[in-house]
Formats: C-alpha cells, sequence, structure tokens
C-alpha cells in the first residue's frame, strides 16, 4: 500500500496559516504565543517583514581506535533535532570515510525527545585498527535575537510551572542543588529583585568572569579539573562546567533550566560546545551562552545538537582531551569497550565544526512555508533512510535525495528561496511515490 501524506489538509493547513498570517500583519500589533513550551518562542510583527534565515553546516570527524579484534557494532551519534527554530535537511558522509567501516547507517528519534541520533552499524575492526567517520549535517535556522523578551518576567513558583518543565529542576551529581556555598551564591545574584531577566542578566557575566584567572590556568596546563557546579564555582571551568552552574543558580530558584550540545561558529574546530536555556514563564526558552557570558542569545550562531536531559547529567564521561576533567554529557555511544573515539587536540584526530553557508532574507510567510516545508521532506527522508528499497521505489528515492542537494545548493550558492522551494517540492513529490 502506498505511503502517503494528506496533501489537501496540508494545503488546507497552510492555506489557514497564510489567512492567519495576513490578519495579524493587516489589523493589529500582536504578539503570538505558542501552547507548547517545548517550541514556544513569541514574535510580534507590524505589517509584513522580512525574516531571516540561516543555512549552516556541521562537520565532524569521527576516527575510532580498535583495542581488541572485535565484530560488529554501532556508534550511535547525536544529531540535529527538528526543533523551535531549527530543522535539519540532511545528512551527507563524506568519500573519504573509511571504505566499507559502514554497513548500515539511518537516523532514528532518540528516547529523550526531540532529539535525534545517527546508528551507525560499523563492520568488524582487528586490534590496533583505525576507522574514519566523515559527515556533515545540514541545518535550516530562523533568526531569533530575542528582543521581544519582556523586561520584567516574575520568577514562577513550582506550582506555575508547565509540567513538561519541571524534569529541569532537579538537582544531579553535576548541577549540586544542595550545596551550600552554591546557594549562597545564587541568593546574591538574585538579590531582593524577583525579576527572572534581571537574574538571567546577572547570571551571565558572573559565569564567565568569576576567578578566571583559575580558569586560564587550568586551560594552558591541561589541569582542568571536574566540570561540576560546585568544582566551577570554585575555580571556574570550561564551557562545560559553566553550564552547569547556571542551571544549578536557575533550578535553585524553581526556574528550569537545561544543557544544550551545540556546534557554533567559532572559527575552529572543537569537540562540542555546551550553552544553557532557562525557562521564561509566558514566553518559552531563552537561550544563554555561558562562554560569551550573554543572555538572550540570537539563535543563528549555532547548531543545537541534543536538548540534555538531567539522565544525560548523570551518565557523563572524561574528556578526551585534557584528562583530567570530568562531567561532559555524551554525543555519542558506541556498544562495545574495545572501540573508542580518537581525540588529541582537535588539529588531530576527532573534531567538529559549524561553518555558515548562507544568509537569506524573506518574507515571514515565506520563510513559515519553507520551514514547514522543509519538516515535511526532512521526516520523509528519515523515514526511507537506511531502508532497503527496490525497483521503482529506489529510483524515487534517489531523485528525492538530488533534489535535496540541490534545493541546498540553490540555497548556499544564490540564496534564491524561491529556487529552494522548487527543488523542496519536487522532492517531495518524489517521496510521495515511494510503494510500501
Amino acid at each position: 500500500m502506498k505511503k502517503t501524506f494528506d496533501t489537501t489538509l496540508l494545503k488546507k493547513l497552510l492555506a489557514i496559516g497564510i489567512i492567519l498570517l495576513c490578519s495579524i500583519s493587516i489589523f493589529s500589533p500582536v504578539t503570538t504565543l505558542s501552547k507548547t513550551p517545548e517550541n514556544t518562542i513569541i514574535t510580534s510583527s507590524v505589517g509584513i517583514a522580512d525574516e531571516e534565515l540561516y543555512l549552516l553546516r556541521v562537520e565532524h570527524y569521527l576516527y575510532v581506535n580498535a583495542s581488541e579484534d572485535v565484530g560488529m557494532f554501532h556508534i550511535r551519534f547525536s544529531f540535529p533535532p527538528d526543533y523551535a527554530y531549527q530543522v535539519p535537511l540532511l545528512l551527507e558522509l563524506h568519500n573519504d570515510t573509511t571504505p566499507l567501516a559502514i554497513i548500515h547507517y539511518g537516523i532514528e528519534n532518540d528516547t529523550f525527545p526531540p532529539n535525534k541520533i545517527i546508528n551507525f552499524t560499523l563492520g568488524p575492526m582487528k586490534k590496533d585498527d583505525s576507522v574514519l567517520l566523515h559527515f556533515s549535517c545540514w541545518v535550516l535556522v530562523r533568526n531569533h535575537d530575542f528582543m521581544d523578551l519582556p523586561p520584567y518576567v516574575k520568577i514562577p513558583k513550582k506550582y506555575q510551572l508547565p509540567e513538561e518543565t519541571k524534569g529541569w529542576l532537579v538537582s544531579t551529581k553535576q548541577v549540586q542543588l544542595h550545596s551550600l556555598i552554591i546557594r549562597l551564591k545564587a541568593r546574591q545574584l538574585h538579590g531582593l529583585n524577583d525579576n527572572l531577566i534581571r537574574f538571567a542578566g546577572r547570571i551571565a557575566p558572573f559565569i564567565k568572569y568569576h576567578r578566571y584567572v583559575f580558569f586560564v590556568f587550568g586551560l594552558n596546563t591541561g589541569l582542568l579539573l571536574s566540570q561540576d557546579a560546585r568544582t566551577t564555582l570554585l575555580i571556574n571551568g570550561e564551557n562545560v562546567g559553566r553550564s552547569h552552574l547556571a542551571c544549578a543558580f536557575f533550578r535553585i530558584y524553581h526556574i528550569p533550566a537545561r544543557v544544550l550540545l551545540v556546534n557554533n561558529d567559532q572559527g575552529f574546530w572543537t569537540q562540542m560546545h555546551y550553552m544553557v536555556e532557562y525557562y521564561c514563564p509566558g514566553y518559552g526558552w531563552v537561550l544563554l551562552e555561558t562562554t560569551g557570558g550573554k543572555t538572550p542569545y540570537a539563535t543563528y550562531h549555532q547548531v543545537i545538537n541534543r536538548v540534555c536531559y538531567p539522565q544525560d547529567e548523570k551518565d557523563t564521561k572524561k574528556d578526551y582531551i585534557f584528562p583530567f576533567m570530568k562531567g561532559e554529557e555524551r554525543w555519542l555511544w558506541i556498544d562495545t569497550d574495545d572501540v573508542s573515539p580518537y581525540y588529541v587536540d582537535c588539529d588531530a584526530g576527532s573534531k567538529s565544526q559549524m561553518f555558515t553557508e548562507s544568509k537569506i532574507s524573506a518574507e515571514q510567510m515565506t520563510v513559515s512555508y519553507a520551514f514547514v516545508l522543509s519538516q515535511i521532506v526532512f521526516h520523509q527522508y528519515q523515514e526511507y533512510l537506511g531502508i532497503n528499497l527496490t525497483g521503482e521505489d529506489q529510483l524515487h528515492y534517489n531523485n528525492a535525495i538530488l533534489y535535496q542537494k540541490q534545493a541546498i545548493f540553490v540555497l548556499k550558492q544564490s540564496q534564491d528561496i524561491d529556487d529552494y522551494l522548487t527543488s523542496l517540492n519536487m522532492a517531495y513529490d518524489e517521496y510521495q511515490e515511494i510503494q510500501s
């Protein structure tokens, strides 16, 4: 039986959305609010304004070494989720990936939404063998600079929070809410004011600059210690520990806060970067960049790879480059102890970097349509990636991939959003022809 999306329903929904947007723009300036805390972002508009779209690409070099002979195994690697202001477009496997190393791969939904993972199935390796997985993740990001964030929001009581946000209030091994020194510092930063926005504005620069000389010493000697909140308060730390400390400050006052694993456009290769989101009642999740000491922070600077849950804070690993540093949330999992990632200093070995490929400005309605269509096509792509198709089904799948790549190419080279939409619609039509 043929798998199809309800195209009639889709067209109706898009038409309704366009009519609503036009009505909002023509008659009055309003504030719209999503009802889902996961994706809540307020946007205000007067008239039909232009909006910015960014085409971003995250490139990964993942080297793994075998310490013993090993049979077939799996590597699960975080993949950018379809989340609020970003949508993944395509997973590109580069030609210098070790030949015949990958038996199969696919993109799967993680246990903790909205996260996704790439599940690589690798063939047997001999002791001392090495394998390179070289791949890129293409992502479309709507820029949101949080300029519409209210200047005053009262710090909430726990009972006032949406249930789905309360999971990010707990104390963990890395985010120690019962630490006396953390609680005292949180009280000092909070002061007598009950304004959440002001509290966040105090946390961000403190996280960056407190005892900065200790951080510089640790970074230059490679003697960075545990990256939990308490240690970071005592001697500063990397972006890992800074994110844990920021979460602790927020959670003490019943403000949900969580770590984000991201790749940002720093101009150099990294392992992974860490940021924080805190929940603002009536608005949604707001970005805080602990390394830069800034909040709010615009969305186009980074690709989110994983929204970390408290379980991620408990399931941490030892840093590959700085041997004394512990407490990093995982972004990859290997189901054998006989294979491990190979990191040196991000000049050699495994590394990651994000690249800003292009910036596009277009009317809000066009951007909204492009974003929704990108989501639909990606979900089709994820569904069929890794499935053994035959005959005409395989031909339609191959054509769809070519149209997706063409869409990315025109967005990168000519920044023509109309050509992008044309190519994506052709990819959509090809996916619709696949039978099952």
